[in-house]
């Protein structure tokens, strides 16, 4: 079906060259990874690896008319066997000269580099921080508005989405209905910062979940209406649940130099996700055509367990096995971690970047995840 709709849309903007001007572009990461002895990271371990973040993407966009736009994105990854899949399609009326509305599959402004995260060329690492940017939601299926404006010396641009999310959260399917988010960005010369709000009814479908965790996790709920504990699964399965998603980011560039911070919050308050906090600090200098950094990054999924009230309304003679499951499912989502990565970026020629990173990886749950991972990559556009 998504092949079909992009074969369409290419042909339907193919067929229309005559009358409207025709873009194709595109961009590709080729990235290799290698972690230190008998580590594991990201998919990478100790053996050379090329599939695990490199990808090849397509975007085709042809003016149907002065006022309208048509856009669609069809990428290849590596971590999916390079099989194509039609990542974006959407239409966009400009308004007037400072409002555009868009509708469609679209991607979501959640951050900074939202638009362009998968453009590997678009910023100084390999790849974009994972602890804030490695979300299981990043296109709405629906409409965006973006309106932009100067106010002074100050650059803005404000932009709301409305629609639903639908993604897979290893094997388990998530549905986001009546999404919405706004975010604001405002800029003065060197100096830039952005919030971002999002609130959505979340509801993850456990029953095709192919990761052992939510596998454990589908298991152990189902076993507690059978304890007479209906309750307490029906409380933490998240079934249209409001999900809230926070985020503020701040950078100084002076071109000869930059820092920049993004810090996100994701919380579904009524399921046994744990409520997930992540932010990076990044700082680099421009010698030329060379761009070294250093970033840090940190995401603490660990808050507390929750349902712990319902657990003292349970007989006292099931306490034991309820709070053991309970806590249990909730532990074994838990995530806590921080990355230390020194990068160096080299652009080459006009639009082709190469690029290297060394990181350290240190887990506060699992000590035996700890990892060292080194990996050099390829960007480019055309």
């Amino acid at each position: 079906m998504k092949k079909t709709l992009l074969a369409t849309t290419i042909l339907s903007l193919l067929s229309t060259s005559a009358m409207a001007e025709v873009r194709i572009n595109g961009f590709a990461n080729l990235i290799a990874g290698k972690t230190s002895s008998e580590d594991t990271l990201y998919g990478y371990d100790d053996d050379i690896g090329f599939d695990q973040e490199s990808l090849f993407a397509i975007q085709v966009s042809g003016d149907i008319n002065s006022k309208m736009t048509a856009t669609g994105q069809v990428m290849a990854r590596g971590s999916d066997d390079y099989d194509a899949e039609f990542e974006w399609a959407y239409l966009t009326y400009q308004a007037t000269d400072n409002t555009s509305i868009s509708a469609g599959r679209l991607r979501m402004p959640l951050f900074r580099y939202s638009a362009s995260s998968d453009v590997g060329y678009s910023y100084h690492w390999v790849t974009a921080p994972r602890a804030v940017y490695a979300v299981d939601f990043n296109n709405i299926d629906g409409v965006r508005v973006d309106y932009s404006d100067y106010a002074g010396s100050w650059e803005y641009n404000l932009q709301a989405a409305l629609g639903t999310v639908n993604s897979d959260v290893g094997g388990a399917e998530l549905d986001g209905d009546n999404t919405i988010l706004v975010s604001a960005e405002a800029t003065y010369d060197w100096f830039k910062i952005r919030g971002v709000y999002a609130r959505s009814k979340a509801t993850l479908d456990l029953s095709t979940a192919d990761s052992v965790n939510l596998q454990a996790a589908n298991a152990a709920l189902a076993a507690l209406p059978g304890l007479g504990l209906g309750a307490l699964e029906d409380a933490m399965q998240m079934r249209d649940d409001t999900g809230e998603f926070f985020g503020l980011g701040i950078e100084v560039d002076t071109f000869e130099w930059f820092i920049s911070a993004e810090i996100t919050s994701i919380e579904i308050e009524d399921s046994f996700n744990p409520k997930d906090t992540s932010y990076y600090v990044t700082a680099g200098m421009r010698f030329g055509a060379f761009t070294p950094s250093l970033t840090y990054e940190n995401k603490d999924g660990t808050e507390g367990l929750k349902f712990q009230s319902l657990l003292s309304d349970v007989p006292a003679q099931l306490q034991p096995t309820a709070a053991g499951i309970v806590n249990g499912i909730q532990m074994a989502q838990q995530e806590e971690y921080d990355v230390l990565t020194l990068g160096i970026r080299y652009d080459y020629d006009t639009n082709i970047a190469l690029k290297a990173d060394l990181s350290r990886y240190s887990d506060d749950v699992y000590a035996n995840a700890d990892s060292t991972l080194m990996r050099v990559g390829v960007n480019y556009v055309f």
